[in-house]
């Protein structure tokens, strides 16, 4: 089985209002160091039956069609053999 692990942020440049309300939740807690809080998604899929050169076209064509925006989002993934089986 072939393990997909996605990660999906927003574009640099769009406004991440989860990552502005973390940041000013830091800074009352005194982490005053962090200089930008960003948030994004993790997405895991498992992919039966298949090698991982024959699952990454798959995978592209999944987040490009159904995971991320790609007006404001950007994506990348890494592809892996699932050892828990």
């Amino acid at each position: 089985m072939i393990r997909a692990e996605i990660k999906i942020t927003l574009k640099e440049g769009v406004l991440d209002p989860q990552g502005v309300t973390l940041k000013r939740s830091l800074d009352t807690l005194g982490y005053h160091s962090i200089a930008e809080v960003r948030f994004g998604k993790l997405v895991q899929l498992r992919i039966q039956g298949t090698q991982p050169e024959e699952a990454a076209p798959m995978v592209e064509r999944i987040c490009q069609q159904v995971l991320a925006n790609p007006v404001i989002e950007t994506y990348s993934y890494q592809l892996g053999v699932d050892r828990d089986e």
